[in-house]
């Protein structure tokens, strides 16, 4: 195990970690620049599903009571994204996951340049809960099909006038319970071998601290700071998507 080996986990943890802890997504794309330098695609993106998980523990803890308060709410984004993961995998064989990931960072992109520098945030402040079921089932296939299924529910809940423990209570279970999905579908491929535990023995423990300064940020922040916060995460998602798609 070598000095750049260990290096290179650890930034990238004490980055991805770090963004967990503040706005309960956006690990990987902290993260997983640094952990590819050192590891294989498919690796890396197994440890930094891992990772987030149980770094997002943490954040969940923290939001325990608005999850247990609104259950229902919860459930119309996770049930029918668990259900559009599956599909989109089944999609891989019919379309072109790199023009699907260029067509949604072009929109994240769009979005986030755009509402970044207005000084009205958009609010759709009225019960939707069938456009919450829709946004939970089409992030679960762009999971499935493109690895990107934190893109829509971050735009989306950017536009809820929600407390920001309200918006996080929904944000976070539901990247774990798509994240645990897709560790689960690596565990098959046979991802976590011994190299993959030893790059997790080193980004977990730092990963975890990291995500503890995260959260002490997050609990300074304004309701209204939190929601610019997840427009910005829109914009860089969107960059670092098209950016590891262009180049």
């Amino acid at each position: 195990m070598s000095t750049e080996f260990v290096v290179y986990l650890m930034v990238g943890a004490l980055a991805g970690g770090f963004v967990n802890g503040l706005a309960g997504t956006g690990t990987a794309l902290f993260a997983l620049g640094f952990y590819l330098v050192v590891l294989d695609p498919i690796r890396a993106v197994a440890v930094v599903a891992f990772m987030s998980v149980l770094v997002g523990l943490q954040g969940l803890w923290i939001v325990r009571a608005q999850i247990f308060a609104q259950p229902k709410r919860l459930l119309r984004f996770m049930v029918p994204g668990l259900l559009g993961v599956p599909v989109g995998s089944m999609l891989l064989t019919s379309i072109d996951a790199g023009t699907l990931r260029i067509a949604i960072a072009t929109m994240l992109i769009i979005y986030g340049s755009y509402f970044s520098f207005r000084a009205v945030l958009p609010a759709f402040s009225r019960p939707t809960p069938k456009i919450d079921s829709g946004i939970g089932f089409l992030s679960g296939i762009m999971g499935g099909a493109a690895s990107v299924s934190g893109a829509l529910p971050v735009m989306w809940l950017s536009m809820r006038p929600w407390t920001k423990a309200e918006t996080r209570a929904v944000l976070q279970p539901f990247n774990a319970a798509i994240l645990s999905t897709t560790i689960c579908l690596f565990y098959l491929k046979g991802a976590y071998d011994e190299r993959a535990v030893t790059a997790l023995l080193i980004t977990v423990p730092t990963g975890l601290v990291a995500g503890q300064v995260g959260i002490a940020v997050f609990r300074k922040l304004s309701d209204t700071g939190f929601r610019r916060l997840l427009i910005v995460l829109t914009l860089l998602l969107g960059l670092g998507v098209m950016i590891s798609e262009v180049f």
